[in-house]
Formats: structure tokens, sequence, C-alpha cells
């Protein structure tokens, strides 16, 4: 099934899509709604696009549609495990960063969505519709049960229209030229035998001697892997709303605020439950949240009581709760004690030593908090970090070396020299697999082998498959007759159009990005 979904990846990256199913983005909207009275953080950024800047709450709602998207796809619930190997944060992080681009450019573009487009694009969603028409009561039941409006789910809708028109304008500019359908014909039929030289880091590796400049210079350039990230020591009270809980009451006219404002959350099978059926779970969730929110309170006035002396222990006293200390962290790799408290540690983050913060609300209650010590990122000595850097520096330098030999292979055979591992392929037909007789599955090597020709023989720099560097050069090329060609010429235009109009949109996005500085915040990725 994670093969299946991984299929849909690089599509739903070039498209920038958040809305691909429509029930998916409905109920994603509930999902972030929902979250609201649990604390998440939206004061601190995600990502900066140029001048735009993305906040972690607009991030997780883009993670949010990503992974119920994905939940439908596969028909069951993703486990974290299948969400890391799917990548879904890095790839909901760059939707937002194509949706962001595109949206900025189809305006710079001078396109514009109207109204009655619009109502065209809702009037055509298979959920708002009764018998295969658009129903109206349909439409307003749909997004009331799930807590829309309207004019939000309008406003979703022109942007898709938006980002869809820009799309649209790029990929009719793309066409496929005589030429390039000539060689794709060529490729198809003809058959080609090449002579290589192959060379591995492995075959190499009794040549490489590491000197203590080149150790330094590795490290210096693969400073990122050996960083000591920035650390910081910490003390805290947490306040647990069940504590609170214990002592609280509510209303029979409360419940019934709670239930109607929250109805989407008592149904089975579609159908809203009654009040009286559900009270009983009503009563237990209202009273969560008024001891959440009790709590919450309490906590900002402790805080502010104590944040002019920030004396944590004040703060402590008032609540009636221990300090607990934690010693140096860094925000990757939190203490267990505080590991997935992912709202306390951004905001411990970004304060000074010796400052008081909070309230920071997670699932676990309510945290007032001191920096106690913080220590800036740094690059350790090659001293203390030579035993991690020995060996992936000698694997560097041999695939380099390895690299550098195929290249003196590759330039002898130009003059007509014949390496000493000169080996042959024999004659084979393309792939799109790219197994190639005697050097195994390389599409890098194939795409190349094929490109060459009788008159430019030499492939223009070495060819890499598996762990292995090649120097290849054409033997022979049976060309295919080429005289159904002109027959089939607009054919094989119709088949290589869909590639050349994606990759029209690649080169776009990539032209984008290019033109803006990209920032996304370091601490997006903690666990």
């Amino acid at each position: 099934m994670l093969e299946v979904m991984r299929k849909y990846k690089r599509s739903i990256v070039i498209k920038g899509v958040f809305a691909i199913i429509v029930l998916s983005f409905i109920g994603t909207m509930f999902l972030i709604w929902g979250e609201g009275e649990k604390g998440f953080g939206n004061s601190e950024y995600a990502v900066k696009i140029g001048r735009t800047t993305i906040s972690f709450e607009q991030f997780q709602q883009s993670y949010e549609r990503l992974r119920n998207m994905y939940q439908q796809l596969s028909g069951q619930p993703l486990t974290p495990e299948m969400e890391k190997q799917l990548g879904l944060k890095k790839l909901a992080l760059e939707n937002i960063v194509n949706t962001t681009l595109m949206r900025n450019e189809a305006k710079r573009m001078g396109i514009k969505v109207s109204k009655d487009e619009v109502i065209k694009a809702v009037a055509a969603i298979p959920a708002f519709q009764k018998d295969g028409v658009f129903n109206a009561q349909t439409y307003q039941q749909v997004l009331q049960a799930n807590r829309i409006t309207p004019k939000a789910f309008e406003e979703s809708q022109k942007e898709e229209l938006l980002l869809k028109s820009a799309r649209q304008k790029i990929m009719d500019q793309a066409t496929v030229s005589d030429e390039e359908a000539l060689k794709a014909f060529k490729k198809q039929h003809d058959k080609i035998d090449l002579l290589y030289a192959s060379f591995s880091p492995g075959g190499v590796m009794g040549e490489v001697k590491l000197s203590e400049n080149d150790l330094n210079a590795y490290l210096q350039k693969h400073q990122d892997e050996y960083r000591i990230p920035e650390r910081i020591s910490i003390s805290y009270v947490l306040l647990n709303p069940d504590r609170i809980e214990t002592n609280l009451s509510v209303t029979n006219e409360e419940m019934l605020a709670y239930y109607q404002k929250n109805i989407d959350r008592y149904q089975d099978k579609g159908n809203i439950l009654p009040f009286e059926g559900v009270k009983d779970r009503v009563r237990a969730d209202a009273l969560k949240l008024k001891a959440a929110k009790q709590a919450y309170e309490m906590a900002a006035d402790a805080l502010n009581k104590s944040l002019k002396s920030a004396d944590l222990n004040e703060a402590a006293r008032i609540l009636g709760l221990k300090v607990e200390k934690m010693p140096l962290f860094s925000a990757q790799q939190p203490p267990k004690e505080i590991a997935g408290e992912n709202e306390l540690i951004r905001k411990a983050f970004a304060l000074k030593p010796g400052e008081l913060g909070g309230p920071a609300e997670t699932r676990r209650g309510v945290y007032l908090f001191r920096v106690d010590e913080k220590k800036p990122s740094s690059i350790p000595p090659l001293a203390q970090v030579r035993a991690r850097v020995e060996k992936p520096a000698a694997n560097e330098k041999a695939a380099e070396l390895a690299y550098k030999k195929a290249a003196e292979a590759l330039s002898e055979m130009s003059k007509g020299k014949t390496p000493s591992n000169l080996q042959e392929t024999g004659a084979f037909s393309y792939s799109v697999s790219g197994d190639i007789p005697r050097i195994g599955k390389s599409r890098e090597i194939m795409e190349a082998a094929f490109d060459l020709t009788q008159a430019s023989p030499m492939a223009k720099a070495p060819l890499r498959a598996g762990n292995y560097w090649y120097a290849v050069k054409l033997k022979n090329r049976v060309e295919a007759d080429t005289s159904e060609f002109q027959r089939t010429k607009d054919q094989i235009k119709q088949s290589l159009l869909p590639a050349k109009r994606e990759e029209a949109v690649v080169n776009w996005l990539n032209g984008l990005k290019k033109k803006v500085k990209i920032e996304p915040n370091p601490l997006l990725f903690t666990e």
C-alpha cells in the first residue's frame, strides 16, 4: 500500500494540491478548527517564502489535509511510522511552498477567477449533488455539519481554480518538436552496442590516503552532520487540568451549548445523536474543556504575578506545584519527560536565558517555564569527532577517485586509446527500466546511451550505476528505418505531450523557487 501511495507524491507536489479530494478538505477543516481549543501555537512561523510568512497553524492545516487524503487512498489509518516513510511533513511543506509561489505568480500574471466560475466548480462537486444535480440544501448541510461557512469554502475553491488556471497557462505553452519526436522514435527502434570501463570506490579504496587537511575539509563540508545543535536547560511547572476537573461541575445549559457547538463529535454513521442519548459523554467533554480553560487562566495569572521577577518558584508556590529541572537538551532530542511537548519546546527555544515563559498548553496540561541556560549551535573540533569523520571521509575520497579514474578513461577513449578494463555490452534495445547487459539497471546510462551517435559517440561525463562510475562510448548503433516516422509523428507527439507539459510546470516552479529565499523553521520537523 505504501508503494501505491508513493506514486501519488510526484503529482501532488507538482500540482500543489490541497483539495484533491473534497471530502478530505472538509474533514480537515473540522480537524483543524477542533484543535483550536487544545492550544495549538500559531504565533511562530513554519516557513518564510520571500515576503510571505506561513504560520505553524497553516502548515498543520496543510499536513492534516494531506494526511487525510492519504488515509482515504489507503482505506486505513496511517501509523506514525507510515507517515515518516511517506515523508508527509516534507511533502506538506513543499505543497505550501509551491502553492504560495503559484498563487503569487498567478496574480502577477493577471489571472482572475469569476464568481460564476466558482459557482460552477462548487456545483460540480458530487458531495453537494442529489441525483446528479447540485442541491443547495445538501450543500448547506454538508458545510454546516463540518462547521465551515459557504464563504470560507468558496474562497478555497476560488484559490484552487486560480492555481489550476496558472498551471494550465504554463502547460498550454508546452510543445513537442519534430526533432524531439524523431529522437523518441529512434530511441524505441534503434539498437546500440557500448564500450565501457567501470570504477568503484571499493576498488580504489587502497589508494586513498587522508591527511589532516582532508579530514578538516570534510568536517567543514559536512558540518551540519556533526554540528552540536543549540541546547537549553529549563525549569518548569506543569498544571494538569485533571487536578482542577474534580472540583468543577457544568450546568445543563453549559452542556447543551457545548453539544451544539461540537455537534459533529456526536454522530454515528453520519446521523447526529440526540443530546439526551449522549448526555454523559457531553458532560465529560464539557468538563474537560472547562478544566483546561481554568488551568490556562490560573497559569496565566501566576505567570503575570511572577513575570517581573522571573521567579518560577513564586509561580509554583501560587499554583501549589513542584518545580522540575531539565538538563541541557536540543530541540531534536528533548528529555523523555517532555518528549513530544512541541509547544513547550518551541516557546522555550525562543527565550533568552533567565526569561520566564508560558503558558504553553499541550495535551498534558499547561506549562510555565524558565530558561536556565542556553548554548548556541557549534561545530566540534576534529579531535572530538575524528572517529566519526574518518570512515565517511575515506568513502567520499574513494568515490571522488573512482569518478576521476572514470573521467581519465573517458579521455583515453576519446583519443582512441583502450583502457585496461574496457568491456562491451553487446547489442541491446531501449528499456524503460534501464536494464543494460553486463552493466545492470541504470536509467541514467540508458538515457545517455541512446543520445549517443556515430558522430558524437562519447558520453559527456562519467555515468553512475549503483556504486560504480562508468566511462561509456558508443561502439555501434543500428538505426531503424525512419520511413514509418512521418506516419506516426503526430501520434508520437501526443504521447510525449503530457510529460512535456508536466516538465514545463516543474521547470516553472523551480524557476520561481530560485527567485525567492525559502526559510523553513528548523524546529518544524522536531518530533
